[in-house]
């Protein structure tokens, strides 16, 4: 057990701390952005291929509203910054869906641009660096023997492989990620995460940079709920807690005697 300090301050006393991954240990939205161009590519070369040229314009617009584009930065509480991978394919169907087609038409050719991004675009990590402060915080919790866990929408390997190539593999003890069962922002996932660590939900901070996750939170019984704000070009408008913070040096902790 230790005490969490923001900006000196005490705010309670944890056994241990999930984080969210994407733009609150990672930053992601470069690898976000090239992502989505990669798929809107990809999107509208298969669009060209079955439908025409027609709409092709139109559909460029509508796919980056619907996935959270503003310009060259990603609305963090949009669908491609929030939403796990199968989410994001059912969005691009329903755009698909707004262009005429019919849903298994729209789902087919949905599952067909990913399968395409997938073959072509290959993700080893790199791309996602940890923000600036975040080890050395998660070194703050294990030195005080606090367990931090992730939970997100990425898969277990997407998970895992930034865990690697951050060398911070040994400072997460557990992870839950979109391959399990229910995804975030279900509160079972929390509890069931808290379950693995052996700890009640009010034992435990949460950590995220959107209002789903600090909603999750609360509605899972956590006794610290944290936004952080530091990861994105637009700064995320959070609501869900009077706990926020912009850089990891703002936290600390104290150890129990």
């Amino acid at each position: 057990m230790a005490t969490l300090l923001l900006r000196g301050k005490p705010i309670g006393s944890i056994h241990g701390v999930l984080f969210d991954k994407d733009g609150t240990l990672s930053h992601s939205e470069p690898h976000l952005l090239d992502l989505f161009e990669r798929r809107l590519t990809v999107i509208c070369d298969l669009w060209s291929e079955t439908k025409g040229a027609a709409n092709l314009r139109e559909l460029k617009i509508t796919l980056r509203q619907a996935f959270g584009i503003r310009d060259k930065a990603l609305h963090p509480g949009g669908t491609l910054a929030v939403a796990a991978r199968q989410d994001n394919l059912t969005s691009t169907a329903t755009v698909f869906c707004i262009f005429g087609c019919s849903w298994p038409e729209a789902l087919a050719l949905a599952e067909t641009s990913f399968q395409r991004i997938d073959q072509q675009f290959s993700d080893d990590g790199t791309s996602r660096p940890l923000l600036n402060g975040a080890k050395t915080f998660l070194e703050e919790l294990a030195k005080a023997s606090v367990p931090s866990a992730v939970i997100s929408n990425d898969t277990t390997k997407g998970i895992h492989t930034f865990l690697e190539h951050e060398n911070i593999s040994s400072l997460v003890v557990d992870c839950w990620s979109a391959d399990d069962q229910p995804r975030k922002p279900n509160p079972e996932a929390v509890l069931q995460l808290c379950g693995r660590l052996q700890l009640s939900p009010h034992q435990c901070a949460l950590i995220g940079d959107a209002e789903t996750d600090l909603q999750m939170a609360q509605d899972a019984g956590i006794g610290c709920v944290l936004g952080y704000l530091g990861g994105w070009q637009i700064r995320p408008e959070l609501t869900g807690t009077k706990h926020q913070f912009e850089h990891w040096n703002e936290l600390e902790l104290e150890a129990a005697p």
